[in-house]
């Protein structure tokens, strides 16, 4: 056991009633501290995963820990110090946003007055200040999801969950909301697990990031790491004529390594010691019909292409 690990998951499943496996043997750690992303589409498995962590769904087989606390053996020591915000909203429309926050204090045992300042000081930090005499049914969708994180950081857990924490939202909202997340990584007492299938969200918020496809993690890194593995560029070539064929003949002229992938028509070509021009040259000399060309620097996106052959908005 990592003794600096705040989050500890060994060989977890999860298999529904129809013998749905939806997680098929997660392994992965989480630092004190840090902020770690499940990165995948729908259907990957992440929610439930969150499920099982949460302490709202019995894994199947394996098991895993919060600080050292088994979360199937004793899920109420592991409720205590961990909070979720869900995907779907769990506050009560017809209640003010105050009387939401203050009941959730009285469940978790945070004394009134202590309850009275941090619903003050978290609420005006989220920018909800002026909004918790009205009811929770009046607020835009961005206000409630921050009503939801102001509700779960009042019992200050030292283990977060956000489960697709942005989803939903119109673009403006989601950046602005993405930017008060960012600074809840100045909390280094708190470890975050977030979940998402947005490639800018894992990027800009997490030191690492497993990226989950059909329940399986297929890799693990930072997100810098990932990216370095594909090279400083990405070619891309769509041909009119065959393009595993074409792939194979880049790969017999080393022009493509075994990274290279298709996609319908189009090869991806990660670029590591040429440059892009070298290699479109050598794509030019093997005359193979080409019917366009670009060239762009990596994305999450191409790791989980590569890895997985799906594209992670189309599948999300």
């Amino acid at each position: 056991m990592t003794s600096r690990a705040s989050i500890q998951v060994h060989g977890l499943r999860k298999i529904y009633p129809g013998g749905v496996e939806a997680v098929r043997g997660l392994d992965f750690e989480v630092a004190s501290g840090e902020v770690f992303g499940l990165l995948g589409p729908n259907g990957a498995g992440k929610s439930t995963t969150i499920g099982m962590l949460t302490t709202t769904i019995v894994p199947t087989s394996g098991w895993a820990r919060l600080a050292g606390i088994d979360v199937a053996a004793d899920p109420i020591a592991a409720r205590r110090l961990s909070a979720v915000v869900f995907q779907d909203s769990v506050v009560d429309g017809g209640r003010t946003g105050r009387r939401n926050l203050e009941t959730h204090a009285r469940l978790w045992g945070v004394p009134s007055a202590v309850a009275s300042r941090r619903i003050t000081e978290l609420a005006a930090g989220f920018g909800i200040g002026g909004l918790l005499g009205r009811p929770v049914e009046t607020y835009s969708g961005g206000e409630r999801r921050r009503l939801e994180i102001v509700r779960a950081l009042l019992s200050q857990p030292r283990v977060l969950f956000l489960d697709e924490p942005t989803v939903g939202l119109d673009p403006r909202i989601r950046y602005e909301l993405l930017d008060l997340i960012a600074g809840l990584r100045a909390r280094a007492d708190m470890t975050i697990l977030l979940t998402t299938h947005y490639l800018d969200e894992a990027e800009q918020l997490c030191d690492r990031v497993a990226i989950v496809h059909a329940g399986r993690i297929v890799a693990l890194d930072t997100p810098a790491a990932l990216l370095a593995g594909l090279g400083r560029e990405i070619l891309e070539v769509r041909l009119y004529a065959d393009a595993e064929e074409g792939l194979a003949r880049l790969r017999s002229h080393r022009v493509a390594g075994r990274d290279a992938f298709v996609i319908g028509s189009t090869i991806t070509v990660p670029v590591h010691d040429d440059s892009a021009r070298d290699t479109l040259a050598a794509v030019g000399d093997l005359g193979l019909a080409v019917a366009a060309v670009t060239t762009r620097p990596p994305t999450l996106d191409d790791v989980y292409l590569q890895l997985t052959g799906d594209r992670l908005g189309a599948a999300a």
